[in-house]
């Protein structure tokens, strides 16, 4: 197959290229469609009880309200003449929008926590209809026309479900042109160091191109069929962009490798696409399949980066595979032009001598050299011995976003939070004695300020004298009821508390369905954390069967996994201690609270496929050697000083595309580009540099054991790399080793 990919770039150069700029302008044109068709949630397993909840209350209620807007009083007393009366015309025009319904506020029904504590707020709560690509449209418009300083003296502010997407949404877009802006510009002066020439260095960043149009493309198709997180714009644009330089970068470098050693172009174009093409290849398989991982979760935004981060891996690929070997044989040895003072022309260009220096100094005393490294990341790792896990909420935003402030206005001034309250719905018919019953005993559990029913308003276990139900709230089919509390939302009080509502004795023959914020976090981890062993199985199970094709060993596979889970260990570890305990969190800007669970999982399955990436980059040369006749220290000595530089600027370009991510106003998109970027920086370094030949040292010939019928097995497959004429030789075997500690 690459022979064949070689000799289509060599013979049909020019239509090979016409076809992929055209191939680009469509994929630009039907990416540009990609933005209206994202949505912004989709965090909850529909199977669970929170998400059942839900959607009785969407079906028999017309939903729960996802909006909630802040009114302050100019004259500093909502019950004012005056101010009920522009707080009236507020909510008649409310009530005039077509996507506006079941509007209620402190006016209308005189209760008392819906007022603040100092007389100065009032709340208006309103249901936003739409699925989820509309609501973002929908909420958008609504804020845009009611909200804000208005000319009746009235302030309002947007808040709930609802206000909060909006914000993150307005704020994802400003974060995206940040983070490219700064991304992009870092990536061609690194391009331009590593390469020493301008038209090299350009290279890279026209595969990276093909990779982020290739983005937005594959999200606009897959908006049409499924739900596609809008965070996938962000996320998924980074790993185009860096996987598209990085196989980029590796091609350009054998290629260049091939020209120095006096080969023609044509041949260098075949060697380069036979082995730095198959590692490419190989490489994506790697990442996709850890990426595949995710599908097995039934959270729509965790399924939604499968599918649209197996994409960006098949286009970044199919584009190196495919545009490089055209460029390669229409550029030839102009490759090199522009070159820059630093370059030494005649170097292999991925030789790098201090890399093969510090493999043979590891080799030398590997448990010397490793037992250091290897202390310093089980270190970075032990934060995750307190790990805690949430789910993502308002406090991810900037302390000034509107969303936020009305939900800090809601825990401080009010007497109960209504935006956490508990959402119980029974859906049958339901007597009125029984429903009384049930609603004293929520209303005595711990923490409840009130509960509402049609029947009545209900405290301390009894109703409340005088006080009138919300026949909202009751249908002859079913019933609905609110639980508000005073508890910090998704405190251990607020989770022990839906535990004890889901306890309680329920009227005879009903099925309490219990919802609300608090309730989808103790689901979401619970759907999360039953669902992660399949996921964590088949990213090892598939790793392991890619690298056992690709190295035709089943110790090697099993290598990479454990020191691939040492290295993403240390990453997971350091963002811990930064972003769930608060250390950085005054010079990065954002606020400590429990790691959110899907970003972790997320991160996990992103990082773990770019540990495999650099792992395929180093073990196809080190393989490559190894079946030229070198031995084992030959071979990783000579490979990683051929692949170090490789790998090294490669972890280096990849890793700015995500630190660039650090900049956001999100913390959770902090954490997610700090953390894969670090990871990245530690599998170049710690792990390619010095444990891998530690252990390659310690494992000695065991390293490429199979047992027969497997080796039998990979020779027919043959999907390891090819040598080529241009296969460089190994170095000098180091000195005999006597201790190998």
């Amino acid at each position: 197959m690459f022979d064949r990919i070689a000799e289509l770039a060599i013979r049909r150069t020019r239509p090979v290229l016409i076809v992929a700029a055209l191939a680009v302008v469509l994929m630009g044109v039907v990416g540009a469609g990609a933005f209206g068709k994202l949505v912004g949630g989709g965090f909850d397993d529909p199977a669970s009880e929170s998400s059942r909840a839900a959607a009785v209350i969407e079906e028999r209620f017309g939903g729960e309200s996802n909006l909630i807007l802040l009114v302050g009083a100019p004259e500093g007393d909502v019950d004012a003449p005056g101010v009920e009366r522009d707080a009236r015309a507020l909510l008649a025009d409310l009530r005039a929008e077509p996507n506006l319904r079941q509007v209620f506020s402190y006016w209308d029904t005189g209760i008392p926590d819906l007022r603040s504590e100092d007389g100065r707020q009032a709340l208006v709560f309103a249901h936003v209809l739409g699925d989820e690509t509309e609501l973002s449209a929908n909420v958008e418009d609504i804020v845009d026309a009611h909200t804000g300083d208005r000319e009746d003296g009235l302030t309002v502010r947007a808040g709930g479900g609802g206000g909060v997407n909006h914000d993150m949404q307005t704020q994802l877009n400003r974060d995206l042109l940040l983070a490219e802006g700064i991304a992009v510009p870092l990536i061609l002066v690194l391009l331009l160091i590593v390469f020493g020439s301008v038209v090299a260095a350009l290279l890279p960043l026209a595969v990276g191109l093909i990779a982020m149009v290739g983005t937005f493309a594959g999200l606009a198709v897959l908006g049409g069929v499924t739900d596609v997180s809008v965070f996938a714009i962000n996320l998924t644009t980074a790993l185009g962009l860096g996987l598209g330089v990085d196989y980029a970068l590796l091609m350009i470098s054998r290629f260049r490798e091939q020209l120095a050693a006096g080969l023609d172009v044509h041949v260098a174009v075949r060697n380069t696409v036979r082995t730095a093409g198959r590692t490419v290849a190989f490489s994506a398989a790697t990442v996709a399949a850890a990426l595949a991982a995710l599908l097995v979760f039934p959270q729509s935004f965790l399924r939604s980066f499968g599918y649209a981060g197996i994409g960006v891996v098949a286009v970044a690929a199919i584009g190196t595979l495919l545009v490089m070997p055209a460029l390669f044989v229409l550029l030839g040895h102009r490759i090199n032009k522009g070159r820059l003072p630093w370059a030494k022309p005649g170097r292999a260009e991925s030789t790098a001598p201090l890399w093969g220096r510090l493999a043979r100094t590891v080799m030398r005393r590997p448990g010397l050299t490793a037992l250091p490294v290897l202390a310093v990341l089980l270190l970075a790792a032990s934060p995750l011995l307190g790990i805690t896990f949430g789910t993502a909420d308002e406090r991810a935003l900037p302390e000034d976003a509107e969303s936020r402030q009305v939900s800090i206005a809601l825990q401080e001034n009010f007497a109960g939070n209504d935006d956490a309250a508990l959402h119980i719905v029974i859906d049958q018919p339901l007597a009125e004695a029984e429903l009384d019953a049930y609603a004293g005993q929520l209303s005595g559990l711990t923490g409840v300020v009130r509960v509402e029913t049609s029947g009545g308003t209900y405290l301390d276990g009894a109703a409340t004298p005088g006080a009138p139900g919300n026949d909202a709230l009751g249908l002859p089919e079913a019933q609905r009821i609110n639980v508000v509390t005073a508890l910090t939302p998704k405190s251990e009080a607020a989770r022990e508390l839906v535990h004890q509502a889901r306890a309680l004795t329920p009227p005879a023959g009903a099925e309490p369905l219990v919802g609300g914020t608090d309730a989808e976090l103790i689901d979401s981890n619970d759907s999360i954390g039953g669902w992660l062993p399949l996921a964590a199985l088949l990213v090892a199970v598939s790793t392991f069967v890619l690298l056992f094709l690709f190295t035709g060993s089943v110790v090697q596979p099993l290598r990479a996994l454990v020191l691939n889970l040492i290295s993403l260990g240390a990453a997971l570890g350091a963002v811990t201690w930064i972003y769930q305990d608060g250390n950085l969190a005054s010079l990065l800007g954002f606020t400590p609270q429990p790691m959110d669970s899907t970003m972790v999982v997320l991160m996990f399955c992103i990082a773990f496929g770019l540990s495999m990436d650099y792992e395929v980059f180093v073990t196809s040369r080190i393989k490559e050697l190894h079946d030229l006749g070198a031995d084992n220290e030959a071979a990783v000595t000579g490979g990683l000083g051929h692949t170090g530089r490789v790998v090294s600027a490669a972890a280096c370009l990849l890793a700015v595309s995500f630190f660039a991510f650090v900049t956001s106003g999100i913390s959770f998109m902090q954490m997610f580009g700090l953390g894969t970027g670090l990871a990245i920086l530690i599998d170049a370094v710690a792990i390619r540099g010095v444990l891998v030949p530690a252990a390659m040292r310690l494992l000695g010939r065991s390293a490429w054991y199979a047992p027969a019928a497997l080796r039998r097995l990979h020779g027919r497959v043959g999907l390891s790399e090819g040598g080529g004429p241009a296969a460089p030789k190994p170095e000098p075997e180091a000195a005999p080793v006597k201790n190998p500690v």
